[in-house]
């Protein structure tokens, strides 16, 4: 499947323009904008697409990272920084090898083209990507960025292949985030983030350790299960499950004819 190529607040509409191109040179097509800066549609971004329009004309716009990627099992988050979050690091050749092997849809996230992502954005991610790029001079721009990965993830179309073993997709963005914010629930009221100042290191500790595994929907599932549980007090049964009410049989006596 091909992967969705996410840019997180982006600044002027020639470099959206320009990330376009360099998308559809290698077969990409679906793009996603967190908060443009300059709003959506942008008049500049066309010209500098220089045909690519398709890309620009399917761009699908959302206010927050997390709703971007909430349909994605597999995010990665480029960035040339070292982080304050533990994440496996991965070259462009090798997280698109990731993306071809693994089923699922997968998206990889670029920042702004000052100061790139945030802490934040990259807590997002289950993985880094990083270029090794001469470090006197680290400087990519945007849509050189965009093309490295394109490029690498092209190089692989031919030898794409279903997984040999059958196993569970991995859960989306948004069932990770359910899981996450239900665990949050239960730890802010007993004092768990305490002291107050390391609260946000903690929560992004805490993302971290559940981002790192694939976690499939049966695994997340289980899991809210267990949360569930502790949080009834003890001997007290878990509530009956309500099955769905049968669907009313047709009893207008029409007989077809």
């Amino acid at each position: 499947m091909k992967p969705v190529i996410v840019l997180v607040r982006p600044q002027l509409g020639e470099n959206i323009g320009k990330a376009a191109r360099a998308m559809l040179n290698f077969g990409l097509v679906e793009m996603r904008l967190v908060s443009p800066r300059d709003g959506w549609p942008n008049p500049s971004a066309g010209p500098a697409a220089a045909g690519a329009d398709i890309v620009l004309e399917q761009a699908q716009v959302f206010e927050t990272l997390a709703e971007a990627v909430a349909d994605c099992p597999h995010v990665y988050a480029t960035t040339v920084r070292k982080r304050g979050v533990t994440k496996p690091v991965l070259t462009p050749e090798a997280a698109t090898r990731e993306i071809h092997a693994q089923p699922g849809r997968s998206a990889i996230i670029f920042g702004p083209e000052r100061s790139g992502l945030e802490t934040d954005d990259v807590a997002l991610a289950r993985a880094i990507i990083t270029v090794p790029i001469n470090p006197e001079f680290g400087s990519l721009n945007l849509a050189q960025a965009v093309i490295l990965c394109a490029y690498e993830w092209s190089k692989g179309v031919a030898l794409e292949q279903p997984p040999v073993e059958e196993i569970l997709p991995p859960a989306p963005q948004e069932e990770l985030e359910g899981l996450i914010n239900h665990l949050d629930s239960l730890l802010e009221p007993r004092g768990y983030y305490f002291p107050e100042a390391r609260a946000d290191a903690t929560r992004r500790t805490l993302r971290t350790m559940l981002t790192k595994p694939a976690w499939n929907h049966l695994e997340v599932r289980t899991m809210r299960g267990v949360l569930s549980a502790l949080m009834r007090q003890p001997g007290v049964p878990p509530p009956p499950r309500v099955k769905p009410a049968p669907k009313p049989k047709d009893e207008s006596g029409n007989t077809g004819d």
